[in-house]
């Protein structure tokens, strides 16, 4: 029988569920990173045809970001997640019995996007939980950062000792395991909008319009989502080269001081449900800048680096959760387009911050990289700390 709510309270066995359900999810985007080089040898191709299928996957999770998230503001949230996990449960098997690269390419695009039931999750759980929707939308966001950041270990792993289908496979198990307990536990959630999908979408625009608040946070969020994945995307190149020398397997024990950082990110959370966004942003990004600060002085130790590690993820992931926290307080009636707004952003700055990071990467190296990384995040910084002009709503 299915659970249904009238309190505006989420349990801790629901949010729990859900932060696992999330991140089990969306560590699919990042299955292929560490595994590109097997599936290369496995079909007989060269690695950039290989290098293809982490592209393609993010081309289709931004697509399934813009076009289906603001679904979940039309229709019953619960079915969508449902519907969404039960395609994704089908394209991982088809995709663990892969025959070739062509179909390899389009199953990586349907996977992508059907991986954004993580992102219909979180505006559901801010739409029922008034009471501390920092602290739960704290909780499922470290799910995600944890399937996020333990998805390339855990890929990796599997590959090595059983080949890469099995992470499909094993993936396609954790799937249908989620599914049966959101099916169970999952609350249903009414909606209000009644119009066409191209209202939706037009709608789904105009919230840029509607919320000054959410365009600081789309910036601010995009920005530091940007020196996140210009670090991690140099940090490999870094720590492979001179004077470190590490293998893949040693590099990906820094994933692990990461995903410690992730834990924190509750904690950020709280401090948006007492009112106290302002302070949780400047810390936050006041650690991130420290850093960085340590990453560049420091950068021959492998000590240092850790604990920049640390640091930089602790701040990015607590400015993703309050951001996320701020932006559910604007309409509960339209999480689910402000998160598309949000993400898309968000997506976006990460999509910027790899690429020039790469490119600052070939032209200067981790010094100039990490310079990069400063400037946005003292970017950041100054938009955080502004004058402050009261956020005006219109109507919807």
């Amino acid at each position: 029988m299915e659970k249904q709510i009238s309190s505006k309270r989420l349990t801790k066995v629901q949010v729990l569920i859900m932060a696992i359900a999330a991140g089990v999810c969306v560590a699919n985007v990042y299955y292929n990173q560490p595994i590109l080089k097997d599936i290369a040898s496995s079909f007989g191709v060269s690695e950039s045809e290989a290098g293809s299928i982490s592209v393609l996957t993010q081309v289709g999770y931004g697509f399934g970001l813009f076009f289906l998230i603001p679904l979940g503001d039309k229709i019953n949230k619960k079915k969508l997640i449902l519907s969404l996990l039960g395609c994704l449960f089908c394209l991982l098997m088809l995709m663990t019995f892969s025959q070739n690269i062509v179909e390899v390419w389009i199953l990586s695009v349907a996977i992508g996007i059907a991986t954004v039931s993580a992102q219909v999750i979180l505006p559901l759980a801010a739409s029922i939980d008034r009471v501390t929707t920092g602290q739960t939308v704290g909780n499922i966001f470290t799910g995600i950062l944890i399937g996020v950041l333990g998805a390339r270990v855990f890929s990796g792993y599997i590959a090595e000792w059983l080949g890469w289908r099995y992470v499909y496979g094993f993936s396609a198990v954790m799937i249908l395991i989620v599914s049966g307990l959101l099916k169970i536990y999952l609350p249903n959630v009414k909606n209000d909008f009644d119009g066409y999908y191209l209202e939706l979408l037009k709608s789904t625009l105009e919230q840029l319009k509607r919320f000054s608040l959410l365009r600081e946070a789309s910036l601010i969020g995009g920005l530091l989502f940007g020196v996140f994945c210009s670090f991690w995307t140099t940090l490999t190149f870094h720590l492979s080269g001179a004077p470190f020398n590490f293998e893949s397997d040693t590099i990906g024990m820094y994933g692990f001081v990461a995903i410690a950082g992730a834990l924190m990110a509750p904690v950020f959370g709280k401090l948006a449900d007492r009112g106290n966004s302002q302070r949780s942003l400047t810390i936050a990004v006041s650690l991130v800048i420290v850093s960085l600060v340590i990453a560049k002085i420091a950068s021959s130790s492998a000590i240092a680096i850790a604990v920049a590690v640390l640091l930089l993820d602790i701040g990015v992931q607590a400015i993703q959760v309050t951001n996320v926290a701020r932006i559910y307080t604007l309409d509960a009636q339209s999480n689910s387009r402000i998160n598309t707004v949000y993400m898309t952003t968000y997506f976006i700055g990460g999509a910027i911050g790899t690429s020039i990071g790469l490119l600052c990467w070939n032209l200067g190296g981790w010094n100039l990289v990490t310079w990069q990384m400063l400037v946005f995040t003292l970017i950041g910084f100054l938009i955080i700390v502004r004058p402050k002009i009261t956020p005006a709503k219109t109507n919807k």
